[in-house]
């Protein structure tokens, strides 16, 4: 038998194997699997994420706790009628989450995730990482990443008409999260001391610089918007591998930003189900009844 033919089931195997690789490769870029459907739904979730975070000690609960507050005031600022167009916050709303959702549930399966969340999973199984890490890695995966491509597959073509509402979304997430970080003195005490909250050319904040990430967000969204076919999937991985390496350096610090790292870390407060519960603080004031969306 001559050798090429003795080498099809090698070929068929590669190929398959090629294939298998590409499905991976596009298997968190789009489109995004609906998990909630209403904000309740995204709420529900977000407390299913914590309560499984504190029975089992897993630091990825940071995040989940500074989300869930971020969705309540969404919540509660869409009954108060804060919003022009209550319906459409609300849609932007539950795709972004379902972004979270969908990295979440693949990365407790053992499946492939973005680049992006794969870093801030990855790091919330390091002690070494202060809360503050936390916090801000998924954030950087989220806002960074996810908010884009949700943006973009709720436009239906006409992603202009959704600036209003991003922003709308950003200033919530803006002043919920510097709220939630001003709190963290009682978590990290040295947090203040060093700098890490104010407006010094070594804070973590500044170097990290959410409005530049809610901005660079939207250039995102409306850039995909333009793409089509194969060329989408590989624009997301572009986007994708860039916002990996800026939570990289997120993770892996230099200089007198490592040494202040390192002394947040020793004096700050290391129970997991502790940082939760204070992160988590914010749930009674909301824990109403609101009228209007769910």
């Amino acid at each position: 038998m001559p050798l090429w033919k003795r080498l099809r089931p090698l070929k068929r195997i590669i190929s398959k194997f090629s294939q298998y690789l590409q499905s991976i490769k596009y298997s968190n870029m789009s489109p995004t699997p609906i998990l909630a459907n209403t904000l309740d739904e995204v709420i529900a979730r977000l407390e299913a994420i914590i309560s499984h975070s504190i029975q089992h000690k897993d630091r990825c609960g940071y995040f989940a706790a500074l989300y869930y507050k971020v969705t309540l005031k969404v919540k509660e600022g869409i009954a108060a009628g804060q919003f022009g167009d209550g319906v459409n916050i609300a849609r932007l709303d539950v795709q972004f989450a379902n972004r979270y959702f969908h990295a979440y549930d693949q990365w407790q399966q053992g499946k492939p995730v973005t680049k992006s969340w794969e870093v801030a999973f990855t790091a919330a199984k390091k002690r070494s990482c202060i809360i503050l890490q936390h916090l801000l890695l998924g954030m950087n995966a989220h806002i960074n990443l996810d908010l884009g491509i949700a943006t973009c597959e709720i436009a239906d073509g006409d992603i202009d008409n959704l600036r209003v509402d991003y922003n709308n979304i950003n200033l919530i997430l803006s002043s919920l999260t510097y709220g939630v970080i001003s709190q963290l003195n009682l978590l990290s005490p040295f947090m203040s001391i060093l700098g890490f909250r104010g407006t010094t050319s070594n804070s973590m904040l500044v170097q990290f610089s959410l409005a530049n990430a809610r901005d660079g967000s939207w250039c995102f969204a409306e850039a995909l918007a333009l793409r089509q076919g194969q060329d989408y999937g590989e624009f997301i991985l572009q986007r994708d591998k860039e916002i990996a390496g800026l939570g990289d350096s997120l993770v892996h610090n230099r200089g007198f930003l490592k040494i202040g790292v390192w002394l947040i870390h020793l004096f700050e407060k290391k129970d997991v189900r502790y940082v939760i519960d204070v992160l988590n603080d914010g749930r009674k004031p909301y824990m109403k009844e609101l009228k209007g969306f769910k």
